[in-house]
């Protein structure tokens, strides 16, 4: 004599079956976008000090302004344009003016199998100019934009 299984049961069973073993999609919590770090520094302290306010927004780009009137930042995230090999932002420190100049190369890193790949640039150093209405100085501090959260750039008011 056989036992037989209730409908219903049988249902609930397969589709837990089906849980447990079916694939799940793993999510991406690594950081994709390789933004150039810039932190503020007072010429006359050599201290890091953040800004009363900031301004700043790229020419011929997709976002307009990346800060606006942005109270104490530090650092400032800097996207560049991986279709291009240079930027020029418009940065606007404490309601003073200047215009920065930035040439690079970029290149694909895979991040990992879920998140794909993030777009890594190096700058070139002797091509960074600027404006000079109250920036004083720019330092480079490592030419290689990464994910990591990193000191790039310098820039002395």
């Amino acid at each position: 004599m056989r036992k037989f299984i209730p409908g219903n049961l049988t249902i609930i069973l397969s589709g837990l079956i089906l849980f447990l073993f079916s694939c799940t999609p793993e999510s991406c919590l690594e950081e994709t976008n390789a933004f150039g770090k810039a932190f503020f520094y007072l010429s006359k302290t050599n201290k890091p000090t953040s800004p009363d306010s900031l301004t700043l927004y790229g020419i011929n780009m997709d976002t307009s302004k990346i800060y606006f009137k942005s109270i104490k930042v530090q650092p400032a995230l800097i996207p560049l344009n991986t279709a291009t090999a240079k930027c020029i932002y418009i940065i606007k420190i404490n309601g003073i003016t200047d215009t920065l100049y930035l040439a690079y190369t970029s290149y694909p890193h895979l991040v990992s199998k879920e998140c794909g790949y993030a777009f890594y640039h190096n700058l070139i150093s002797d091509s960074l100019t600027y404006t000079t209405n109250i920036i004083d100085s720019i330092d480079i501090r490592k030419n290689t934009i990464t994910t990591i959260n990193e000191e790039n750039i310098r820039i002395f008011y």
